[in-house]
Parts: structure tokens; C-alpha cells; sequence
């Protein structure tokens, strides 16, 4: 693994000259982002050694580098997921190249199922904690000590510090954001009712395919995370009915500009 970082890492310093301060991993129907992000360097992940291809609808696929303001960010145009066939190792990988390319901090966003009744359609929700359910771990088998400690610490896997500037920012900006617990299944169905209750009585607020694993191994090398929801359905009989991936590609495009600027104007302040 060690060896296959430093390779996508030295391809990427040969097209980009400089170091980015930021890691954003854009979710489903969040691409539009890329639109912010100014003096842009675009990196197709099929050209980049090592690195996985998005295979989702909705994910564009290319490494972003480029400005907001006057700090430098390197942006993912699409994930991995477990569900696609990808081990959590792939799926976690581009995380391990952002640490070696300089990168502390990471904002990680998503598409998810709200269970929280006072959540509706279209809610933006800081995630403020994390239930790991997925059938595999991103750290399990041998463990490098130059990546990170085999036991990672989690009690602050989301910093309270990111979480309090981006509430801050959203009341300036007055945009309305909910905060809550996210909880990570492996997919690719969505949800059956049964499911959606289990996940509320676990604790959480809403429920997704990602971004679990990806923190889980940021957190391995000690970089700071701030992540957001967008709720793109209800898991209730009424929402469930007629559910489907173009739906919440929609309903994630509505929330977009919420969450673009609220990402722009963190990215700029923090």
C-alpha cells in the first residue's frame, strides 16, 4: 500500500504545482462544487496510477486541483463504495494520497435517508458522530506504522472546532442545518422500512454507503474531518413508495447551492 501511495502521489506532484491545504470528497449530485473551485487542474482517475474509477451515476470521476480564495484544495468528483465491488482498502485509498500530498483536513460530503422524524427532504445536517455497520473495516489485516497506529482513537472523529465554525458560518449565511449521527451501511439497495426503523433505534439520524470508511482511516492518520448529509429521502412508508437513484440526485441538486456555499464559505474562513 505504502509503495502504491508514494507512486499516485509522485504522478500527481508531476501535474500539480502545489501543495493543497484541503481534501473534499464530493458526493451524489454534489459535483457542481467543482464549479467553485477556481484555476483548476482536472486529473481523470483512469489516468491515475493505482486509483480506483467511479462506476455511479452522478459521479463525474476526476481529481480536482485548484484555489478558493487563496487556499489551495484538491477535490474527488466522485467516491468509491464498497457495493461497487471495490475492498476498503480501494475505496479509502485516495484518502491516504491526500495525507502524503500535505493535506490535514478533510471534508467529506453525502446523500443519505433521514429516520429523524423533525428531517425532511432537502435538509443539510452537519454529521456531529458516526455508527460504523459496514461488513468490512478499512484498517483490518497488517497495520503500517508510517500510515498510522494499529488502534485509532475515534472519540472526535468529526473536530468540534470545524463543526462549531461551519454552524457559525450557515447562521451568517442563513442557511438552516440540522446536526446529527450518521449511520453507515454497506448497500447498494436503499433501505426497506424494517431497516430504516432499526437504524433509528440504533441512535442515528439518518443512514447511507459511505463516507464512514473514509473517515475511519483519515482519523488513522490523524487528519481532521468535517462532514455533511444532505437527506435526499425519508424512511417512512410515504417517502419509500416511489424511492429511487434519480430522486435523490434530484433532491441532492436542490440542496446543492446550500451546500456550495457553505463548503466555499468554510473552505475560505476556517
Amino acid at each position: 500500500m505504502w509503495e502504491k501511495v508514494q507512486e499516485t502521489v509522485n504522478y500527481i506532484k508531476e501535474k500539480v504545482n502545489f501543495v493543497p491545504e484541503y481534501g473534499v470528497v464530493l458526493g451524489s449530485g454534489l459535483g457542481g462544487f467543482s464549479e467553485d473551485i477556481q484555476e483548476t487542474v482536472s486529473l481523470p482517475y483512469n489516468e491515475i496510477p493505482n486509483f480506483p474509477v467511479s462506476t455511479v451515476q452522478g459521479h463525474k470521476g476526476a481529481l480536482l486541483f485548484g484555489t478558493i480564495g487563496s487556499k489551495k484544495v484538491m477535490a474527488m468528483q466522485g467516491r468509491f463504495h464498497y457495493y461497487e465491488g471495490y475492498d476498503m482498502k480501494e475505496v479509502t485509498f485516495p484518502i491516504r494520497v491526500m495525507k502524503q500530498l500535505g493535506i490535514e483536513k478533510v471534508i467529506v460530503s453525502n446523500a443519505s435517508g433521514g429516520v429523524n422524524s423533525t428531517f425532511q427532504v432537502g435538509d443539510i445536517m452537519i454529521i456531529k458522530d458516526h455508527i460504523n455497520m459496514m461488513p468490512e473495516h478499512p484498517l483490518r489485516g497488517h497495520n503500517d506504522e508510517r500510515f498510522g497506529p494499529r488502534f485509532v482513537n475515534m472519540s472526535e472523529p468529526y473536530s468540534k472546532n470545524m463543526i462549531a465554525k461551519a454552524k457559525e458560518i450557515a447562521k451568517t449565511l442563513d442557511i438552516d442545518v440540522k446536526e446529527g449521527i450518521y449511520l453507515s451501511l454497506q448497500g447498494p439497495t436503499f433501505e426497506t422500512l424494517a431497516e430504516y426503523k432499526m437504524v433509528k433505534s440504533m441512535g442515528a439520524d439518518c443512514v447511507g454507503m459511505s463516507t464512514v470508511p473514509e473517515v475511519i482511516v483519515a482519523k488513522h492518520m490523524n487528519m481532521d474531518c468535517f462532514g455533511l448529509s444532505v437527506i435526499t429521502d425519508m424512511g417512512n412508508e410515504e417517502s419509500l413508495e416511489g424511492v429511487n437513484h434519480e430522486e435523490v440526485l434530484e433532491a441532492a441538486k436542490r440542496a446543492e447551492p446550500h451546500v456550495r456555499n457553505l463548503i466555499k464559505n468554510f473552505i475560505l474562513q476556517y
